[in-house]
C-alpha cells in the first residue's frame, strides 16, 4: 500500500473542512444533517504539498486518517475529473457544532452582508472590530473590487474577496495558495 508522508497535510484539510462547515453553520444554520464539500485537486495538493494527479489524490483520500475520522465520522471523498467531494456523515457536522467554537468573525460578517444597505466601509470597520492590523488591496479584475485579509491572525488565514453588486455585496474567501493559483 501506498505510504503517505505525515499527518500535516490531513490536518490542514481537517482545520479546512471544520472552518468550512462552521461557515455553513453560520449562513444556513445548523441541521444534523449530511454534508457535501467540493474541492479543486490544486486545493488539494497545496494542503498536501504535492503534485498528485486525480487519481493518485483519491489514492490518498481514500483511507483517512484517525485525526479526521475521529471527528468528523468516516468521511467519503470521490472525485470526478479534477473537482473533489468530500461527503461529511451526519455526525460530523453535529461534532463541529458542539465542539468547535463557533467563528464569531464569519457569523458577524455573514450578519452584515445580509443588511439591506451594507456597505464597503461596513465591512472594514468589522474587520478592524477584530484586529487592527488587516491588509488591503484593490482589485480591478472584474470578479471583485477588495481583498482584506487579517495580517496577524493565524487561525484566519483566508482572503477574503468583495464585490459590490450595487443592491449587495458577495464575497469569497480563499487560502493564500488558491487566491494566488487565480492570478488576481
Amino acid at each position: 500500500m501506498y505510504q503517505f508522508p505525515g499527518n500535516e497535510g490531513y490536518k490542514k484539510l481537517l482545520k479546512n473542512l471544520i472552518d468550512v462547515i462552521k461557515e455553513d453553520h453560520a449562513k444556513l444554520g445548523f441541521r444534523k444533517e449530511k454534508i457535501r464539500l467540493y474541492y479543486p485537486l490544486s486545493s488539494l495538493n497545496h494542503f498536501f504539498g504535492t503534485s498528485d494527479d486525480a487519481d493518485q489524490m483519491q489514492e490518498r483520500l481514500n483511507h483517512l486518517p484517525v485525526v479526521i475520522t475521529e471527528k468528523l465520522g468516516e468521511v467519503a471523498a470521490t472525485h470526478k475529473a479534477e473537482r473533489f467531494c468530500f461527503h461529511i456523515p451526519e455526525e460530523g457536522s453535529e461534532y463541529v457544532h458542539n465542539n468547535m467554537k463557533e467563528n464569531e468573525f464569519i457569523k458577524s460578517l455573514i450578519e452584515l452582508l445580509q443588511k439591506h444597505g451594507c456597505k464597503m466601509d461596513d465591512i472594514l470597520n468589522l474587520f478592524h472590530k477584530y484586529s487592527d492590523n488587516i491588509i488591503t488591496e484593490n482589485m480591478d479584475n472584474g470578479e471583485f473590487d477588495i481583498l482584506i485579509r487579517f495580517e496577524d491572525k493565524p487561525d484566519d488565514p483566508y482572503y477574503y474577496c468583495f464585490k459590490d453588486e450595487g443592491c449587495h455585496i458577495i464575497y469569497h474567501r480563499f487560502l493564500k495558495e488558491d487566491y494566488e493559483d487565480f492570478g488576481f
